[in-house]
């Protein structure tokens, strides 16, 4: 409920930085500020959904036809499966994972989570 509200800033800051590195020609740098976008997003259907649609867009930009085809297929499940919850926790979102493995969080996604999370529980709270 509170997770898309609590989360854009920190989303919307990364896909910032991901177009920042688009315009400076570091198109790996960009992927992995999506990744770290992904990986905050992946509670809200909202923003999961935008995330690979920039993904989807970053591999069109580099016309790439794995990742494009990829991203349609992730895309589909993060508008079918987040808002019940099935998503594999941490994974990045590129297609050089699986879709369905769950993956370690890095210590900076954690504590950006965490403060997500924190915020939520102060509002149930009240």
């Amino acid at each position: 409920m509170y997770y898309t509200e609590y989360a854009k800033p920190f989303v919307e800051n990364k896909i910032a930085l991901a177009q920042q590195a688009i315009k400076d020609g570091d198109l790996q740098k960009a992927f992995q500020y999506l990744e770290d976008a992904h990986v905050i997003a992946q509670k809200s259907t909202y923003l999961h959904c935008l995330v690979h649609y920039l993904m989807l867009k970053h591999g069109y930009i580099q016309w790439n036809m794995k990742e494009m085809s990829g991203q349609i297929f992730r895309l589909v499940g993060a508008l079918t499966k987040t808002w019940i919850g099935w998503i594999p926790t941490g994974n990045t979102g590129g297609t050089n994972v699986s879709p369905f493995k769950p993956m370690p969080i890095s210590a900076h996604n954690k504590k950006i989570i965490d403060v997500i999370e924190q915020k939520i529980k102060q509002q149930i709270k009240q």
